[in-house]
């Protein structure tokens, strides 16, 4: 069946109406319309056919009657047309769906997304005209204003719009250049469309207790696609809900707790180091974006603790990297501030996960792992404050250790452990007079290698790592009364070169 076939079809029978009835035209149009598109996309056979079937449903959409398209939106008939054009939808985004992967890895070869984007590209762009059609510039005379009988049926279609665009927006094997603008434009359509201003605002709604939002349509779509069965299958799945998960901040966020941290947890727990980097991203989100008492209602916290202080018993400085900020943000869920005064400072899970993590850093010899440990110790460390001293051996083996190995060009790793000595000084200074000794060597040969070693690491870094050292040398006088200040004046050109001196001055002229 052809395009022009089915348009001078539509015109005969639009003149009959007329005739007949005034344009008042009989409730099977519409119905017409989605039988000959459901059967265009049935009889055609080579991908070539498939994309002119499809350009052939635009130009439907684009050169149809808007009587014709949506009469009955204004005939009181809204259940029945939402019906159909549910049905149009998802046929066309079906047509353009992923091959589903029928094995444990949930992985396909790229060969096998090698026709989505072309598909996809053309399914936007039939879906983008349809937007355009129901957006607040509708030809159809009784469908103009605020109460337009067509912003029901653009709320309708706006959730399976939604979950077709992500799906086809991000960069993944199964999308290109063109089918990701194309599927942002669709996005932009449907936000738009709906009078929102971006896609949070599309999701939640403007305002709190505002139902218009989609949020609660979206994830229905995607219940039955993130169970512990399906959830591999397509490929796009994790991406679409990870996405959609991130736009929604508080307060709306709580109330979707059910439907969203089960799949979190789910995705978290998988084999592969990239689905637990997702995974651990949407739980971390949940933390910062659900009230605390939420989070501890059916022991939720403490199920998301075991998950991921289990995490840290995996070697991917991928993987790290995003489970030891949220474990820090989740003990603040579980445990009462561990520096705050007049409370009982009682070991917790704070010091369970840093006697891991300093363990851990111990033995670590891969730089990855060396920067990431080092960066996120500090935050621990300030976060714990006062309590650090029951680590303080370890914690000082760990930045002794950590100060003699280079991680150049960049020396993250150095500069990361001299804030952890940084903000142990301040937290714990009456202990570390004893360890005086033991630090400033360690300070000292640093200041020697950097300022004799002039071409690993680039000039600032070198300066950055020079005034760090420096400034916890003055930190480590004032912990000693003065004391390091008089040791350091003893130190001569015979000792040390210019750059070692300039700094050593930098602590003994301070009064």
């Amino acid at each position: 069946m052809y395009l022009s076939d089915s348009l001078q079809d539509l015109k005969i029978k639009e003149a009959a109406g007329d005739q007949q009835g005034h344009g008042q035209f009989s409730g099977n149009s519409v119905h017409e319309v989605h039988c000959w598109v459901q059967d265009c996309l049935r009889v055609a056979g080579s991908s070539a056919e498939e994309l002119d079937t499809v350009h052939s449903v635009k130009q439907l959409f684009e050169s149809a009657d808007s009587h014709l398209l949506f009469s009955e939106c204004c005939a009181n008939e809204g259940a029945n047309i939402k019906k159909v054009y549910l049905e149009i939808v998802i046929s066309l985004t079906h047509f353009a769906a992923l091959p589903l992967c029928e094995t444990e890895s949930g992985d396909l070869p790229a060969s096998s997304y090698v026709a989505v984007p072309g598909k996809s590209s053309a399914v936007c762009a039939v879906l983008l005209t349809l937007c355009r059609r129901l957006g607040p510039g509708s030809d159809v005379p009784c469908c103009h204003g605020p109460s337009s009988p067509l912003s029901p049926l653009a709320r309708a279609l706006a959730p399976p719009l939604f979950v077709f665009a992500v799906t086809h927006m991000q960069d993944q094997p199964w999308t290109s250049d063109s089918s990701r603008t194309a599927a942002a434009l669709l996005l932009n359509a449907v936000v738009h469309g709906g009078g929102f201003a971006s896609s949070s605002q599309l999701l939640c709604g403007n305002t709190v207790g505002d139902h218009t939002g989609i949020l609660a349509a979206v994830l229905e779509i995607l219940r039955p696609e993130v169970t512990k069965e399906n959830w591999k299958r397509n490929q796009a799945t994790k991406h679409v809900f990870a996405w959609t998960l991130t736009q929604v901040g508080r307060p709306w966020l709580a109330e979707f707790l059910d439907r969203v941290f089960p799949p979190s947890l789910l995705i978290s727990d998988d084999y592969r180091t990239e689905n637990k980097v997702l995974g651990v991203r949407c739980l971390h989100h949940i933390v910062l974006n659900v009230p605390a008492a939420d989070l501890r209602q059916y022991n939720r916290a403490q199920v998301l603790y075991h998950a991921l202080f289990n995490h840290l018993y995996v070697s991917e400085a991928e993987l790290i990297e995003v489970v030891l900020p949220c474990l820090l943000d989740l003990l603040s869920v579980l445990e009462k501030p561990p520096g705050s005064a007049g409370m009982a400072r009682n070991p917790n899970r704070y010091d369970e996960v840093l006697r891991l993590i300093l363990t851990h850093m111990e033995m670590e010899h891969r730089l990855a792992l060396r920067r990431v440990y080092a960066r996120n110790v500090a935050l621990f460390t300030d976060r714990m404050g006062i309590v650090t001293v029951r680590h303080l051996k370890r914690v000082e083996r760990v930045i002794l250790g950590y100060l003699e190995i280079s991680d150049a060009p960049g020396e993250q790793a150095r500069l990361s452990i001299l804030d952890v000595l940084e903000k142990t000084i301040q937290q714990a200074w009456p202990r570390l007079e004893c360890r005086l000794a033991v630090l400033v060597r360690a300070l000292l040969k640093l200041l020697v290698d950097v300022s004799a070693d002039r071409t690993s690491a680039p000039p600032a870094v070198r300066e950055e790592l020079l005034g760090k050292a420096t400034h916890c040398l003055l930190l480590l006088d004032y912990c000693s009364q003065g004391k390091l200040k008089v040791l350091l004046k003893e130190v001569d050109s015979s000792c040390a070169d210019g750059t070692v001196l300039e700094c050593l001055k930098k602590v003994t002229d301070v009064s």
